[in-house]
């Protein structure tokens, strides 16, 4: 695939990343976007953790215990205590979460992610509590390029394959973290690959 410079750089509403090109990879790549909808997978994309910017973090360790209650494993547990610095997070570095039998501990142990319910719950943004890299996912961002994840790449992702494009399954995320001017931009360069 090729990597194309944009026309400038987006910088995402939390401060970070900065986008400033883009895989085409993201354009051909399909995967089954209704992941709601999936019959099949058991939540497999939730069998890790995931790297989480530490502000992000600290918000969810802040949640009183009507939340805590949902999660199936106490506090101590959320989150791994090594931090990286990392320019490519809103506050510069991040932790990641633990996984806990095979799951992310905020896997609800049925479907779905805990942090996101009790966002769409309580009325939450839940771009303000879950992590970004899980929201965009399987789109990525490394050293400021827009790419599909690893996971699609080596088909170790079992909803890849199939479906809608990765770009198409994440526009709209795309669109609330980076800004219209940036998903015209790239309506305009998938035009362009489909049509090469």
């Amino acid at each position: 695939m090729t990597v194309i410079r944009l026309s400038r750089d987006y910088t995402c509403v939390q401060g970070a990343p900065v986008i400033h090109s883009v895989n085409t990879d993201i354009f051909a790549l399909r995967y089954f976007a209704k992941c709601m909808a999936c019959g099949f997978c058991n939540d497999q994309c939730c069998s890790y953790g995931v790297d989480i910017d530490a502000g992000n973090a600290k918000r969810i360790a802040a949640l009183g215990e009507d939340f805590a209650s949902r999660v199936r494993y106490p506090r101590s547990d959320w989150f791994t205590d090594e931090v990286t610095e990392d320019p490519e997070f809103p506050s510069g570095r991040y932790v990641r979460t633990q996984s806990k039998n095979g799951k992310c501990v905020f896997h609800s142990g049925t479907r779905g992610c805990v942090i996101h319910a009790y966002a769409l719950e309580k009325g939450i943004d839940y771009h303000t509590l879950k992590p970004l890299v899980s929201t965009l996912f399987p789109a990525t961002f490394d050293y400021g390029v827009l790419a599909a994840s690893n996971e699609v790449h080596d088909r170790s992702l079992i909803c890849s394959g199939e479906g809608q494009s990765i770009y198409q399954g994440t526009r709209d995320e795309l669109a609330y973290y980076f800004g219209e001017d940036f998903t015209r931009e790239l309506d305009e360069l998938a035009q362009n690959a489909l049509a090469a």
